[in-house]
């Protein structure tokens, strides 16, 4: 899964923003340290609390060019993204999905978090068949 930052110079160094995530801005003094920043930021940026209610949008198909940079997404950040965007879209909470899976609500909350997503393959079959679009976007987000 990747987003697309816009680059700009100034006199002093360089500035981004997404593209597609308004408010997702970062600096750095070369390009180098940019890059690690927009990675940082898009990075903190699609990874809400998981009380949020936030639905960010799934990223665009943009063509990378002269000031415009492709930025990879952590695979646990994007796990958690796409698992908690898709139950928000459903209008689920968190217990309801919990109980579909037959799960406790604790370990589902987990999943929804970057630092604790560790799913089981079986686990995996199971969230599938909860929310059928999931497959293609995860295959999506994790092997881009």
């Amino acid at each position: 899964m990747k987003y697309h930052f816009r680059i700009h110079k100034e006199d002093r160094g360089y500035w981004a923003e997404c593209i597609e995530l308004s408010g997702c801005k970062t600096e750095g003094d070369n390009l180098e340290e940019l890059e690690a920043n927009m990675q940082e930021s898009l990075n903190l940026y699609l990874d809400e609390p998981e009380t949020s209610k936030i639905i960010f949008p799934l990223p665009q198909k943009i063509s990378e060019s002269k000031n415009v940079k492709a930025i990879s997404v952590d695979p646990n950040v994007a796990f958690a993204f796409v698992l908690r965007r898709e139950r928000l879209l459903r209008k689920l909470t968190q217990k309801k999905v919990a109980d579909l899976l037959g799960v406790g609500l604790y370990s589902y909350q987990r999943l929804e978090s970057s630092k604790t997503a560790n799913p089981r393959f079986s686990t995996i079959v199971k969230l599938v068949q909860v929310f059928p679009r999931l497959k293609s976007d995860w295959i999506k987000a994790l092997a881009a």
